[in-house]
């Protein structure tokens, strides 16, 4: 079983960067696929970046392709979501999530964190 504990959200204005940490506890962390998701009021979950157990591959919607940079530190059971060029529409509260499955769909995520709040002001 894997623990998730985000930290590092905030309060920023347009054109700011933040840096997202989540900690995990378990054994198994390193064989996790680990992955951040972020809720805006009144929007589903969405999925924002993943990374394979090693680190070797990452994902990105669209949406943040290019500003948002996922990484882990396996050795310190970690991941990272640093968040550059921020807007308004990145605000959201932002999940931390593991599965044990090769995938970025939300719905097959096993374990989550219970979120931090990003607010980006304009």
């Amino acid at each position: 079983q894997v623990q998730l504990v985000e930290s590092g959200g905030g309060l920023v204005q347009a054109g700011d960067s933040l840096r997202l940490s989540c900690a995990a506890s378990g054994r198994t962390f390193r064989t996790y696929r680990m992955g951040w998701f972020r809720q805006a009021p009144g929007k589903e979950r969405d999925f924002v970046a993943g990374i394979n157990w090693s680190g070797s591959s990452t994902y990105y919607a669209d949406s943040v392709k290019g500003r948002f940079t996922i990484s882990r530190d396996n050795a310190k059971n970690m991941v990272y979501l640093q968040m550059n060029s921020l807007k308004p529409e990145d605000t959201a509260v932002y999940y931390c999530a593991a599965t044990s499955q090769s995938t970025n769909d939300g719905r097959r995520f096993d374990y989550w964190g219970q979120g931090t709040q990003v607010t980006v002001s304009s």
